[in-house]
């Protein structure tokens, strides 16, 4: 499908994309790029798929809810820099 200067003119204006007259030729090379594209959509055997009017419909598998690691504290603090009372110590921040 081939664009030329006046339906560009009209896509910008519907999209209201200010555009320059010198920006028309290469706005219509990008724009038969993509409708090229879109045409190979075409060529896609969909035979078979069920359509979808949304992705609502489908629950995502859930994991059990339960911890999984910890309770090992000495082991955990045994990586920090600094800890005191059983708890990471870090440097005071606010005066």
């Amino acid at each position: 499908m081939s664009l030329d200067r006046k339906t560009v003119a009209h896509i910008a204006t519907l999209a209201r994309i200010r555009l320059e007259p010198k920006e028309a030729d290469a706005l219509a090379g990008e724009l038969e790029g993509i409708l090229r594209w879109v045409e190979q959509l075409n060529e896609v055997d969909v035979s078979g798929v069920a359509p979808m009017s949304g992705v609502e419909q489908f629950k995502l598998p859930q994991r059990k809810d339960a911890v999984t690691d910890g309770g090992d504290r000495d082991r955990i603090l045994a990586n920090a820099p600094e800890a005191a009372a059983g708890f990471f110590a870090v440097p005071k921040v606010v005066e």
